[in-house]
């Protein structure tokens, strides 16, 4: 048997996600921060994915990325325009200035040319969501994002794919986020409630 969740995943509301996006980032690297944040919501990647993708994961005519994930798995990730449209501003804007003429595999790298460390992007994650007042963690990003999509109309087994578990045991735990929230709704609405 899977083990069960202690505690039900924190999800944003979509307000939320939005004044997050829209939030000011530091001004040498606000198009690598705001494009980290972007994809991260965009596609439900883990972190330790999102540092380690390289140039060549990136194929924005086709509309994703390739991902190594947990155990070395690779998966095929949609991803929005919005957001391959802001990592192609980074590619050709910020990333030459931040690498001065060095050269890095890594899409998303730091002034040294090797690429931003989980730990620096969740510093990076808290400043920002402090600015916006939303107190998260690089994780409450990836629930907004399978939380969304359920609560959008999507199918439990599609999520599961994108947010590549192995089993689907594991993403059903965001099927009860959307239950208290119909539940919430209910209780709400109802005349007798």
């Amino acid at each position: 048997m899977p083990r069960k969740w202690e505690r039900v995943p924190k999800a944003l509301t979509i307000a939320d996600v939005k004044s997050l996006l829209a939030a000011k980032f530091n001004d040498r690297t606000a198009l690598r921060d705001s494009s980290m944040l972007e994809l991260l919501y965009s596609s439900g990647l883990r972190v330790s994915e999102l540092v380690n993708i390289k140039l060549g994961d990136i194929h924005a005519e086709a509309g994703f990325i390739r991902v190594i994930g947990k155990g070395s798995k690779e998966r095929i990730v949609p991803v929005n325009g919005r957001a391959l449209g802001r990592i192609k501003r980074f590619i050709s804007e910020e990333r030459p200035v931040i690498l001065k003429k060095r050269e890095s595999l890594y899409l998303f790298v730091t002034r040294t040319g090797r690429p931003m460390t989980r730990q620096r992007f969740w510093q990076m994650l808290k400043a920002v969501g402090k600015q916006a007042g939303i107190e998260l963690s690089p994780h409450t990003i990836r629930h907004c994002f399978a939380t969304h999509l359920l609560e959008g109309g999507a199918d439990l087994r599609s999520v599961q794919k994108m947010l590549g578990h192995a089993d689907i045991s594991t993403t059903q735990i965001y099927t009860k986020v959307t239950t208290d929230r119909i539940k919430k709704v209910f209780k709400t609405y109802h005349p007798r409630a």
